[in-house]
């Protein structure tokens, strides 16, 4: 993935990043041309720190016969993103953009046995299921035995080593305040994913709205 120095948040930052979204497009090659799927997923840590990225895919998917545990794929992870106008800037001469957050992680994928996808199967349902509480979180022990095992024969369990964690996170760190501000400004009108990279700008440099809150703090009686 090509990241200025001024886009690029750490490896942790990253990978925290992956982990919360959940979901992103597993990508291999076949020998011919790429192959790819949109899939949940959740990250879990090997012994040694290394991070591992658990899925599972329909058995009859192209992926699954490229699971040979050494070659490596790529698992694209994508947040929010938000076009920008030129217009918006307090700056003359500037040019269209896009804002975005995106991580990519890459390493090889190995199958899971039949044990370790049963483990898999409840541990991804409580990461999606915590998202909706206080609802009671669904798990694998509401199905009657032969349903489940029935439909885990669809499925196959893999898990991909992660060897290299690269992001990206374009928020126009690179701008000026003044620039800074009215970008976040005006996403901030914009559609649920411009609202939320404005949200995002106001975090990572709170100072650029500094005279947003102290005008407010005059206008309070």
């Amino acid at each position: 993935m090509y990241t200025p120095p001024f886009f690029k948040p750490d490896r942790a930052a990253s990978l925290k990043f992956a982990g919360d979204r959940g979901f992103g497009t597993m990508c291999a090659f076949d020998g011919h041309k790429p192959v790819a799927s949109p899939l949940p997923f959740y990250l879990t840590y090997a012994a040694d720190g290394t991070p591992q990225a658990a899925f599972h895919a329909a058995r009859h998917n192209p992926l699954v016969k490229l699971a040979d545990g050494a070659t490596s794929w790529l698992l694209a992870i994508n947040g929010p993103d938000a076009y920008v106008s030129p217009d918006w800037y307090v700056s003359p001469d500037q040019v269209p953009t896009w804002l975005y957050q995106s991580v990519h992680l890459s390493g090889p994928v190995r199958l899971l046995s039949d044990d370790e996808l049963a483990v898999q199967i409840d541990t991804l349902s409580d990461k999606f299921e915590s998202w909706l509480l206080p609802k009671t979180p669904w798990n694998s022990a509401k199905m009657t035995a032969g349903r489940f095992e029935t439909l885990k024969k669809a499925i196959v369990g893999l898990v991909m080593t992660v060897e290299e964690v690269e992001g990206s996170f374009k928020l126009n760190q690179h701008k000026s305040d003044a620039d800074f501000a009215a970008i976040a400004t005006a996403l901030g009108v914009g559609d649920a994913d411009a609202k939320q990279i404005s949200q995002l700008m106001r975090q990572a440099r709170p100072q650029a709205f500094a005279d947003d809150t102290n005008k407010l703090e005059r206008s309070v009686p």
